[in-house]
């Protein structure tokens, strides 16, 4: 097995394992969790879900990469989209349990026939965290992209399906950007130091909205991962996810230790430990606990199958 593909293989089931650690506690506030913390899977809970059921984050992740398996073609991946609201595609069991606004709203624009690019919500409060949790599989689509601007054009793209305000976009080119370093095999912090600069100057040049990042200065300047954790939300906010998925990933030395952290900051649980799963998969890779989990994820053997439909579009 090639580097990529184990590094595939850990990446998307890192992300769908920290997903369904994280359903059965959504909603649940931090100082809930701190009395009871997620240690392992559970079951029911918020959604009455059996155990290692994931959410819309792993479905859309799914429809993402079964659309790049025949390509980049915007229109095709927005109808999965579709397919997943109206016709069930890709959910754990059958029926879609947990959908954003952000993202019904643009479901149904593109049901409408409304261009991909022109269905995600461009106004400021439409900066919720849909876009960010489906996006990790544009890291392994770009990762021998060598032109920057491909990269953030694509990823914009790719966001703009659901969300299209530069403030998700930015978020989702951070962390694919960052996910492809760790891919390179960058040391977690090095990788993360590399990003920064790589992002900042990028910005500047493409002449991004001042205003716009500078809202990213706790990822874009310093180490994340050294502030403490009553400065990092679980919110379901883009730029709350993001932090808290670097921060997880930065302070700790494994990866059930990130992803529990994730959880374990209380609100959009799912969503936090989804997106820390995807880079900390990619990190740490697999180890017992994380193949212990993994067998445990609902249509184990269908996410198996489009893993290996995946890689192999992403390795020739």
């Amino acid at each position: 097995m090639t580097e990529l593909k184990e590094k595939i293989i850990a990446g998307i089931y890192g992300g769908a394992i920290g997903d369904a650690l994280g359903v059965p506690v959504e909603f649940t506030n931090r100082e809930v969790l701190d009395k009871n913390p997620v240690t392992d899977m559970r079951e029911y809970g918020t959604y009455q879900q059996p155990k290692g059921t994931w959410s819309d984050d792993s479905s859309l992740t799914f429809c993402l990469m079964e659309g790049l398996c025949n390509g980049y073609d915007l229109e095709d991946i927005a109808s999965k989209f579709a397919d997943w609201k109206y016709h069930s595609y890709w959910t754990p069991h059958g029926s879609v349990f947990d959908i954003g606004m952000a993202t019904r709203k643009a479901i149904y624009e593109i049901q409408k026939g409304t261009k991909p690019v022109l269905c995600g919500g461009m106004d400021e409060w439409s900066n919720g965290n849909g876009s960010l949790m489906r996006i990790l599989p544009m890291a392994f689509y770009l990762y021998n992209e060598a032109d920057i601007n491909v990269r953030f054009e694509k990823v914009k793209a790719v966001s703009s399906i659901t969300h299209a305000h530069a403030r998700s976009v930015i978020a989702c080119f951070i962390y694919v950007e960052y996910a492809i370093k760790l891919i390179e095999g960058f040391d977690k912090l090095e990788a993360f130091q590399i990003t920064q600069k790589t992002v900042t100057k990028y910005l500047v040049d493409y002449e991004m909205n001042t205003a716009e990042v500078n809202l990213f200065h706790r990822v874009l300047k310093g180490n994340i991962g050294d502030l403490d954790r009553g400065s990092i939300s679980g919110s379901g906010y883009v730029l709350h996810s993001l932090e808290a998925s670097l921060w997880a990933l930065l302070s700790s030395d494994s990866y059930e230790e990130a992803v529990l952290k994730a959880v374990n900051l209380g609100e959009d649980t799912d969503t936090t430990a989804a997106i820390t799963g995807g880079i900390a998969g990619i990190y740490f890779g697999r180890n017992n606990q994380f193949d212990f989990w993994r067998a445990h994820l609902a249509r184990f053997e269908d996410i198996e199958h489009l893993i290996e439909r995946f890689a192999k579009a992403i390795l020739t």
